[in-house]
């Protein structure tokens, strides 16, 4: 299959049961569309999933037309957006960010505005809560990539950062982001 240009961006929410996924995945198939990025999460008992779809506008846009009938027959939400590749910039570097620490309000934002300031993107993001082994206190983890623009100082970011994290209690690392599927 030739890589199309067409993209179709879909994301879904609803009740999570098995079998969701393949059904999913069977409707994008059918129309001799390909699934290029997707990403998956079960919150409570909530499903959510975006997926990248690819294909040949006229069977995208079929895709788009049976989407309520889809949405009925699985008890979800389906929202689609038409999308292009994007322009990715080889100006900008590629960096993980973890940080954990105890739980408490605001630490996403509080990340998410250091990183806006500087006008470095935050490409994806991911946070837990859990207990301490041992002690059972509340913690929390985020982990992100980032995209750095080029000419950016790393030493100089990666001190800023360190110090603000160390100013409101966060244990960081942002090292340079070496692609992982999970």
């Amino acid at each position: 299959m030739n890589k199309p240009n067409n993209q179709l961006v879909l994301s879904a929410l609803g009740k999570d049961r098995p079998g969701i996924v393949d059904e999913l995945s069977q409707a994008v198939f059918q129309l001799d569309c390909n699934i290029s990025d997707s990403r998956m999460t079960v919150l409570g008992g909530e499903f959510a999933i975006l997926l990248m779809l690819e294909g040949p506008w006229n069977q995208l846009a079929r895709l788009e037309s049976q989407l309520p009938e889809l949405e009925k027959r699985l008890g979800l939400t389906i929202i689609a957006r038409q999308t292009s590749s994007g322009e990715r910039s080889n100006a900008a570097l590629p960096y993980l960010v973890e940080v954990v620490s105890m739980d408490n309000p605001g630490i996403v934002h509080k990340l998410a505005n250091f990183f806006s300031r500087r006008k470095i993107n935050i490409v994806d993001l991911a946070t837990t809560t859990y207990a301490a082994p041992h002690t059972g206190t509340p913690m929390f983890a985020v982990q992100m990539n980032i995209s750095v623009p080029a000419g950016t100082a790393i030493g100089e970011l990666r001190e800023e950062f360190l110090q603000f994290c160390d100013e409101i209690n966060l244990d960081a690392v942002l090292e340079p982001h070496k692609k992982q599927l999970i």
